[in-house]
């Protein structure tokens, strides 16, 4: 529950605010009658997003044991890359998302109400892809998926509401130190994906070690019990992790975070 809440509220958030950005920046210009085809385009983002989400779903339910266990290794390790891609992107690019933003609204209306619903898609297609692939590699990690759902849904609210408070100027949300916060501890997270994307590939025999067990507390902290969902959920803890799955977790952490809580660059990034 608590790592796909952080997913959806630290995703979720971040495509509230570019649409926010968005349609303040229309209202401001008093060109409200542009609100709809980036409405439009939002709309079907979020369509296709949901519809990744379904494809994932219903590709790994009819894969045999063999090929789903290369399904989840597969997207563990995209998801994961994704996400560390997305991270490090919005820490250079925070500081001008609205200028960048405001001048793809610019360059779209000089060819149409099309060119501006293609750029509001484009604009939370990105957010919602990673979200939709990364949060059906977390489910795998998971055992109780009914709460890590729940997880999602409070996620999506919170940052749905926090998104329209800012929009309204009701409440001053520091977000430098809120996607600071929120992305360490989404890198913890995909490190327990990694780290679950290794025991498949271990199960696939295409990497050592599979019996060569770092710890397995298993008979003590089943993994479907509340505490062992609770450190799955929350750093990804596996009750029975093999030693390259504790490196590789390790190895991802430190070499994520050293540089990711470093200090960041002051020029511009290249508009993505």
């Amino acid at each position: 529950m608590v790592s796909t809440f952080i997913i959806a509220l630290r995703e979720g958030l971040e495509a509230a605010l570019i649409v926010g950005i968005l349609v303040a920046y229309i209202i401001k210009s008093d060109r409200r009658q542009l609100l709809l085809p980036l409405w439009s385009g939002v709309i079907a983002a979020i369509v296709t997003s949901l519809g990744l989400g379904a494809i994932l779903s219903r590709t790994s339910g009819g894969l045999s044991n063999h090929a789903t266990e290369l399904f989840a290794g597969i997207t563990s390790v995209v998801a994961v890359a994704l996400v560390t891609w997305m991270v490090f992107w919005m820490k250079r690019s925070a500081r001008f998302l609205k200028a960048q933003l405001h001048s793809k609204v610019d360059t779209a209306l000089l060819t149409g109400p099309l060119a501006l619903a293609s750029a509001a898609f484009l604009a939370v297609i990105r957010e919602g892809l990673e979200t939709a692939l990364f949060i059906y590699s977390n489910f795998k990690t998971v055992a109780d998926t009914q709460s890590s759902a729940i997880g999602l849904l409070l996620g999506f609210a919170v940052a749905i509401s926090l998104g329209y408070l800012i929009f309204k100027s009701s409440i001053n949300l520091d977000l430098s130190k809120f996607f600071r916060y929120t992305g360490v501890a989404l890198v913890i997270v995909a490190a327990g994906v990694l780290a679950y994307g290794v025991h498949e590939f271990q199960e696939l025999a295409w990497l050592p070690g599979a019996d060569s067990f770092a710890w397995d507390i298993s008979s003590l902290i089943p993994a479907d019990s509340i505490a062992g969902a609770v450190l799955g959920g929350s750093i990804g803890f596996d009750t029975s992790t093999s030693w390259l799955q504790l490196a590789i977790w390790a190895i991802y952490l430190v070499a994520t975070l050293v540089p990711y809580l470093g200090k960041a660059r002051a020029k511009a990034p290249t508009p993505a």
